[in-house]
């Protein structure tokens, strides 16, 4: 028996998509460090490799970690990826779904090509990973899907109302895929971020001093987030720790939610113009 023989995660085989980027790494690195045999997916090799490496170096040199180069919107690759990880160990029992993101901008600035990018990267993106786990995890008698959904699937942001409106939906398939996979013993829940300073969050809204300043005034922890942060309710999800947990979403955001989110105008001005602003903000579809 290996020396991840005795870890509570041995012998299961996990896939996290998004697997490059800080959360999705840091994640990847939890489960190994448990004993799961960790495949983390991307789109390029060389930021897969490079997370391989670090994740090796919190999970510790005798983990098992591989990656598998390919989009996780592409359903063809995601079946790769997860025939891939399955085979690193006796079953896939974890399946981790990261990848998503937003676009800050006014409502009305929006089309509707845009609002069906913006529901595919974050609801299709999840929804893939649950329906092409699920065979293999009915299988191997179960397991435990995680998706990252964001508190903006609870708290209104301003200039993010499609994000808002793909993160809510991401969690609406969180419950209803626990109710009809349940009698799988395969259980779905989310983790539900807030503001999480990353490699690819740092250089946004992170630069913008006085913005971050009155963003961590007004939240009852006073900071944002680290992907560890992220991790550790993933892991809880994914663990026997949780074998009665199914169909919640864990909000890890620092009390975020018990007050509102900042408003941000200045920072679509900068982005898009005062014309543009204004016109939105007047009730006018930009041109």
């Amino acid at each position: 028996m290996s020396a991840n023989g005795s870890k509570p995660l041995a012998g299961q085989a996990a896939l996290v998509t998004g697997g490059g980027g800080g959360i999705g790494g840091a994640s990847a690195a939890w489960l190994a460090r448990d004993g799961a045999a960790v495949t983390i997916m991307g789109r390029t090799e060389a930021t897969l490799v490079k997370a391989r490496q670090e994740i090796l170096e919190v999970a510790g040199s005798d983990a098992t970690v591989d990656y598998f180069v390919g989009d996780a919107l592409d359903a063809a690759a995601l079946t790769g990826a997860l025939a891939a990880a399955e085979a690193r160990a006796d079953r896939l029992a974890i399946a981790v779904s990261v990848v998503g993101g937003g676009t800050m901008k006014p409502l009305l600035m929006f089309d509707g090509e845009e609002v069906l990018e913006e529901l595919r990267r974050n609801v299709v993106s999840a929804f893939l990973v649950i329906r092409n786990a699920t065979p293999l995890m009915a299988k191997g008698g179960g397991g435990s899907i995680v998706c990252i959904s964001s508190d903006a699937a609870k708290l209104p942001w301003p200039f993010l109302t499609l994000y808002n409106t793909s993160k809510s939906g991401v969690e609406g398939l969180v419950r209803g895929s626990a109710l009809e996979l349940g009698r799988l013993n395969i259980r779905v829940n989310a983790v539900r971020p807030g503001l999480v300073k990353t490699d690819g969050t740092k250089d946004g809204l992170f630069k913008n001093e006085p913005v971050m300043a009155q963003f961590i005034a007004e939240k009852p922890l006073g900071r944002t987030g680290v992907p560890d942060d992220i991790a550790a309710g993933v892991r809880y999800l994914a663990g026997p720790e949780s074998s009665w947990v199914t169909g919640q979403s864990i909000g890890i955001e620092g009390g975020n939610e018990l007050t509102k989110a900042p408003y941000l105008e200045s920072l679509v001005r900068k982005r898009f113009g005062d014309a543009s602003i204004d016109a939105a903000l007047a009730g006018r579809i930009p041109e």
